[in-house]
């Protein structure tokens, strides 16, 4: 592979209970939906106002009310994942192996400006990505390939030749769907909810074992 293209919330950190967390406290404290987490957490993909739009319908929230409640969650969230927020273990040797490599990489996530900049300027790994890919940058959210096309284009590497690091099967299909292989980190599904995407190399809880070694 000669790039590396990552998704950011349940790959590169451990957060996304968090944003389950975030997601049901407020739309029950400021909704009062009595949403149940089994309820949330398999929305847990895509922008913030598809979150909405999957939970509640397309027209109960003007777009105005989806943008405050988006921020409002996002609050939420850093707010209660601050105290925690770390690489995965092996991340960060992992990325500066391929930095010293010279091996393009870049984020491409769902999540907006607001949380990708939380996270890469909080961890001062900022450097290593010649291209970032926000929700605000794609018309067309994971499955849709969209967003790890726009990356790759902006990497200027072909679409096979680029390694996606993803942690749920829609992301994982967005790359299937792209031509790109994919290595899947079980923070938040398991092995088998990805059966029946053929794109995936390997499965990981983080980035310590001998597969990462061999691609840097």
């Amino acid at each position: 592979m000669k790039a590396f293209i990552f998704d950011l919330n349940g790959t590169m950190i451990h957060d996304m209970d968090y944003h389950t967390q975030a997601w049901q406290q407020l739309l029950n404290d400021e909704l009062g939906s009595g949403l149940t987490w089994e309820e949330v957490k398999p929305q847990m993909y895509g922008k913030n106002q598809e979150v909405l739009g999957r939970l509640f319908g397309p027209d109960r929230f003007t777009a105005e009310e989806m943008d405050r409640l988006a921020l409002a969650k996002e609050k939420r969230y850093q707010q209660a994942y601050r105290p925690h927020l770390a690489l995965l273990p092996g991340l960060g040797e992992f990325l500066e192996k391929a930095h010293q490599r010279g091996i393009p990489m870049a984020i491409a996530s769902a999540a907006i400006p607001f949380n990708i900049d939380f996270v890469l300027d909080n961890l001062n790994i900022r450097h290593y990505f010649q291209a970032v890919v926000s929700a605000d940058d794609v018309t067309f959210s994971k499955p849709h390939p969209e967003t790890f096309l726009k990356a790759a284009a902006q990497l200027q590497i072909a679409p096979a030749e680029c390694l996606v690091f993803e942690d749920v099967p829609k992301g994982v299909e967005a790359a299937q769907r792209a031509g790109m292989p994919a290595v899947v980190l079980t923070t938040t599904h398991q092995a088998q909810e990805f059966e029946l995407l053929p794109n995936v190399l390997h499965f990981s809880p983080d980035f310590q074992d001998a597969f990462f070694q061999g691609l840097v």
